[in-house]
């Protein structure tokens, strides 16, 4: 049992129970809470406080005497976990911060190092990132006189990631492309088997490795599967809406004995299923787990009545979901706005004319306001107006901290610290600062290591004695050369050494900037540029730091070294997994006072006063392929991600569409999204030209697809029966007189 204060646990029970006038939590969120024993699915929309709801949770079984280390928290972000993590802390000072919290590659990447003897795994593994995994697909294609133009690389990474995430790995994926006779799938299939070999070579995992190599682990070896079942006696996942099918596999491996398992999530907002995401795997959990209880979190916190209806007019129309429907005590709010536009320019000078306005008239900050659009090409012209009217914005999923050359430069010297047989990051800094060891040596060292089955590494370690005939390559680098790469070679040699001493990151880290002599370089350029990467790397000393202070702050426990020694370490290996989990939306802040920009992707989980979605067109949101698409459920997707964005305001909603775009360097005439339609049904006396855009009754006006001309708006009919024809404008700008009988249209709306 726990040694818990007392007092703290009898302050929790009041404030969770009815004991006091203002009970913290609703009569459902408490239901959720109170109920720890079997399975569980708590429904939550938008709003309904399930971060909530599970910390909650957390807390109340610390307060029952259950350790921290029989609980596991799993998310999608870090931020997400922090936050969860940061709240259970202050609910159980005492226990809260050894409870484990993480997302669920971090979770993988951790019992993967525990167990590496065990499973056959170097625990020195290095973890890919996207732009690493792209880089040694680019290698493999060359390798296999692939032309790159042909054969795009982000198609094999989708695939090899889309394969991982269903289990399936590199020799299966081979035989199914066999038995399929698919030559394009052959062509991946040997792409994904070199590209595993590759990986290996370089003891590196990428991000669907960590669950595939977990679960093929808990399936292999009943034992661990069995250990980590007896540990985890209690899991709670959140967003499991969003869960692919190896995270789903690896849950039930988890709760298999003790079948302790909470699930949170909101099928309206199943958004992923691009990146592998299975909105089934919530839709039938009770299948999965009989005896499932269930409890829908309707009530929203955030929103207005009017945001609510808007949004409830939307998802309604979805076929594929769970029944519920949300509702708040909150006013009716101000009535939502939907704007038609010309072209995209007035658009956004519409949008930047009413964010001044909010700013000016109602005292609006500036960083409570959101843009939100379907494809990041249409931020471009919110940019050059926002510039041009000195509205300070923060453009969310460009380039990142983390992918920022100097940032990827001194995490690729620090790799190689740990692991100098990851080629892609020896070949990124091999040469950085300047060392006279050009593309052309490269590219021969290269050569020479793969005709003798040698790592890059091992050749640079023995480049005085180099067969300089063997596999007839003719090696000829010159002294200068050679004496560079036997410096660099020293270096890094060095600073293995170092590290092996060192006890504190921060100050080794301090110590690589400054032997490599990165820093150097960057200041004897002294440019405006050289000193914001100089400060970039300021801030990644910083972040050392950081996750130095955290982890030897959690491990300040009475018995974190027992129970199948679930201790946090602090090496750099450790560090570097660390940061190649990090996602976008963890490293986005919203302190400064700046307008938010952003995809509708990356808006779940985040919320702004005010939100306007942009570009509400026919064949752009939703999608032209989703429209075309026989799968029905790639448009109720579309749908839910509309319903995802309007949730995310609390006091109102701006919807804008252009009735002309240029997107892609094409000028697009544009019919408004079928979302308008819906959205404005609730209020017959929303302020907009809806009637006249869509017609009465479906008739004129009305919105149809065509399979050669696509989407199109029905202008005219004329005429009865077998004559009637109509007139139909068509995106495309063509405008076509059609009889009716013959001309084969979808009607849309």
């Amino acid at each position: 049992m726990l040694n818990i204060d007392l007092n703290h646990r009898k302050s929790f029970l009041e404030t969770i129970g009815d004991l006091k006038p203002d009970p913290i939590l609703n009569e459902k969120q408490r239901e959720a809470v109170l109920y720890t024993e079997g399975p569980l699915l708590v429904l939550a929309g938008a709003g309904t406080g399930k971060t909530r709801v599970i910390t909650y949770r957390i807390a109340y079984l610390l307060y029952s005497g259950i350790s921290p280390q029989n609980i596991l928290g799993v998310t999608f972000t870090n931020k997400a976990a922090q936050e969860m993590k940061k709240r259970v802390i202050e609910l159980c000072p005492e226990y809260g911060y050894y409870v484990w919290i993480s997302t669920f590659h971090s979770f993988a990447s951790k019992i993967l190092r525990r167990e590496a003897s065990r499973i056959g795994l170097n625990s020195e593994f290095v973890i890919y990132d996207e732009t690493d995994q792209k880089n040694l697909i680019k290698q493999c294609l060359q390798d296999l006189n692939l032309d790159e133009k042909k054969y795009k690389v982000d198609l094999f990474y989708d695939a090899i990631s889309r394969a991982k995430d269903n289990l399936i790995d590199a020799d299966s994926y081979m035989i199914y492309s066999l038995s399929a006779n698919d030559p394009i799938r052959y062509v991946v299939a040997n792409v994904y088997k070199l590209y595993q070999k590759k990986l290996n070579q370089n003891i590196a995992l990428d991000f669907g490795d960590l669950l595939l190599k977990l679960n093929e682990s808990f399936y292999t070896y009943p034992e661990l599967r069995e250990k980590y079942q007896n540990i985890f006696k209690y899991v709670m996942v959140d967003e499991y809406q969003d869960t692919n099918h190896a995270q789903h596999i690896l849950i039930k491996y988890l709760v298999l004995k003790h079948k302790n398992i909470c699930v949170v999530g909101d099928d309206d907002q199943s958004i992923y299923s691009w990146r592998g995401a299975r909105v089934q795997n919530i839709l039938d959990f009770e299948k999965e787990f009989p005896g499932t209880k269930i409890i829908k979190l309707e009530q929203n916190y955030r929103s207005t009545k009017n945001i609510l209806e808007c949004a409830w007019n939307i998802i309604k129309n979805n076929h594929y979901r769970k029944e519920k429907k949300l509702w708040c005590e909150n006013s009716d709010g101000e009535e939502i706005i939907i704007h038609p536009c010309e072209n995209e320019i007035e658009e956004a000078e519409y949008v930047a004319k009413t964010i001044k306005y909010l700013h000016k008239n109602k005292k609006i900050n500036y960083n409570d306001i959101a843009i939100f659009y379907r494809t990041n090409a249409q931020s471009r012209v919110f940019e050059d107006i926002f510039i041009r009217d000195e509205i300070p914005y923060n453009l969310v999923g460009t380039v990142r901290f983390y992918e920022r050359k100097e940032i990827k430069d001194i995490i690729s010297y620090l790799r190689i610290i740990c692991n100098p047989e990851d080629s892609i990051s020896l070949k990124r800094i091999i040469n950085v600062p300047r060392r006279n060891i050009g593309t052309k040596t490269l590219q021969l060292l290269d050569d020479y290591s793969k005709d003798t089955n040698s790592s890059l590494w091992n050749v640079l370690l023995s480049i005085s004695e180099l067969d300089k005939t063997k596999q007839n390559i003719k090696i000829d680098l010159g002294d200068k050369t050679t004496n560079s790469i036997k410096k660099f070679v020293e270096l890094i040699n060095e600073l293995r050494k170092l590290n092996n001493k060192s006890k504190n990151l921060t100050d080794f880290t301090k110590e690589v900037l400054e032997k490599t002599q990165y820093l150097e370089m960057l200041k004897k350029e002294n440019t405006y540029e050289s000193k914001e990467r100089i400060r970039n790397l300021e801030e990644f000393v910083s972040v050392v730091n950081e996750y130095e202070t955290s982890i030897k702050k959690t491990n300040k426990s009475d018995f974190s070294e027992t129970s199948m020694n679930l201790i946090e370490k602090t090496d750099l290996i450790s560090f570097i997994n660390s940061i190649s989990l990090i996602s976008n939306i963890d490293t986005w802040e919203n302190e400064m006072p700046r307008v938010t920009l952003m995809t509708l992707h990356l808006a779940k989980g985040l919320e702004f006063k005010y939100v306007f979605i942009t570009g509400m067109e026919e064949g752009l949101f939703p999608l032209f392929q989703t429209i075309m698409s026989d799968n029905k459920e790639e448009l109720e997707e579309e749908r839910r991600l509309c319903y995802v964005g309007i949730t995310r305001a609390k006091q109102n909603v701006f919807l804008t569409y252009s009735n002309t775009r240029k997107i892609y360097g094409q000028i697009k005439n544009n019919i408004p999204s079928r979302f308008i339609r819906e959205a404005s049904a609730f209020r017959q006396d929303i302020k907009t030209n809806i009637t006249e855009i869509f017609g009465e009754d479906f008739k004129t006006g009305g919105i149809v697809l065509h399979k050669n001309f696509g989407i199109g708006k029905i202008l005219k009919i004329t005429g009865e029966g077998d004559n009637k024809k109509v007139v139909v404008k068509f995106t495309n700008g063509q405008w076509k007189k059609l009889i009716l009988k013959y001309a084969n249209l979808t009607k849309i709306t």
